[in-house]
């Protein structure tokens, strides 16, 4: 699919879309008559952010599956900063059977825009488990009872509305610029090495508004902490033990949001039998795991065991999407359509 970083195929054309769809096979057909991995040892699954954010969260049920398929310790090791990407670089630069990594697609399909890792979606095996959507939330004192009373805020007070979020290229950020793209306002950013910080700082008041993923806030929605005034979808999210948040398309009508999809990242280059093994994994075993199925109903996450080319496929909208809103914005490193990425 590639040809190196420099004479890279489109991997994100449409005629290359088209021979992913027809693909949506080949890699359980390719290794089906390999053997099956037994790892020798623990294995390391790398989560580039802090503890008790959305990643984090999912990747630790993920993780208690793959011990019980693996017969294998799998290991959680939280390495945060530079938005995900030293984590990231960390299982890429091990090229190891053992040490993988966790995280967003759509993080790792626009490092290299931003600047901060040299590696694209391609480099990387996908596994899916689940996909987050994003929700603009207020500390529950403020006196923002809807989005509209939001948008009025950040429209009369240029830059003074505190946003939380986890960070550059993080989901909170990308959420809150892509309404920028298409509501005119300014509001001061203020970074945290998580999701879940940047949900505590908005509980504790220092910050007014948190825009990251549903899952990392769902707890301190129950608790009555946090007001959700939007989800990032054209459908309403019901959240359990808190109730439904309306979706931004009731205020902005051509909203457009693809899926952002979460999942674990074996490097390229490993032994073919170690994703044989986890092709049956997810085919057999997470296709199907009730543990997964409560950790997204309860979260508010969509069940999503997407694997191979189907979840290349799924992922490269929000790609598309998320390059072209940090370009927009001036705040690519690279252009995108210089790294074989069109615009949706």
């Amino acid at each position: 699919m590639t040809k190196g970083k420099k004479g890279r195929m489109h991997l994100f054309g449409k005629v290359t879309l088209a021979l992913v769809a027809m693909a949506v096979v080949l890699p359980w057909m390719v290794g089906s008559a390999l053997a099956d991995w037994n790892p020798s040892k623990p294995i390391s699954i790398i989560v580039p952010w802090s503890a008790g954010g959305s990643t984090d969260q999912v990747t630790r049920v993920v993780a208690g599956e793959l011990e019980d398929a693996l017969g294998q310790k799998v290991v959680i090791v939280n390495q945060p900063g530079a938005s995900g990407s030293i984590g990231t670089k960390s299982s890429l630069d091990a090229k190891s059977p053992y040490t993988w990594a966790a995280g967003a697609a759509g993080d790792v399909g626009t490092y290299r825009v931003l600047g901060l890792l040299n590696t694209d979606i391609e480099d990387w095996h996908l596994y899916f488990d689940v996909a987050n959507v994003a929700v603009v939330s207020v500390n529950a004192k403020t006196p923002y009872k809807t989005f509209d009373d939001l948008l009025k805020a950040m429209r009369k007070n240029p830059g003074k509305v505190t946003v939380a979020t986890a960070g550059q290229s993080s989901a909170g950020h990308l959420a809150i610029e892509i309404i920028r793209k298409h509501e005119a306002f300014e509001y001061k950013h203020v970074t945290y090495d998580g999701g879940n910080p940047a949900v505590i700082a908005t509980v504790a008041g220092e910050t007014e508004v948190v825009t990251q993923l549903a899952v990392e806030q769902a707890d301190m929605l129950r608790a009555g902490r946090l007001r959700a005034l939007a989800v990032l979808s054209d459908q309403p999210l019901e959240v359990q033990g808190y109730g439904t948040v309306q979706p931004l398309t009731k205020w902005i009508a051509n909203f457009d949001y693809p899926a952002n999809y979460f999942g674990i990242w074996v490097p390229r280059g490993v032994p073919q039998e170690v994703i044989t093994t986890m092709n049956k994994i997810w085919r057999d075993k997470m296709s199907k795991s009730s543990k997964l199925k409560k950790y997204a109903a309860g979260r508010g996450a969509v069940f999503a065991p997407y694997y191979g080319m189907d979840a290349l496929r799924r992922v490269i909208p929000y790609i598309q999407n998320t390059a072209y809103v940090y370009a927009d914005a001036g705040k690519a490193k690279m252009n995108p359509s210089d790294l074989g990425i069109l615009r949706r």
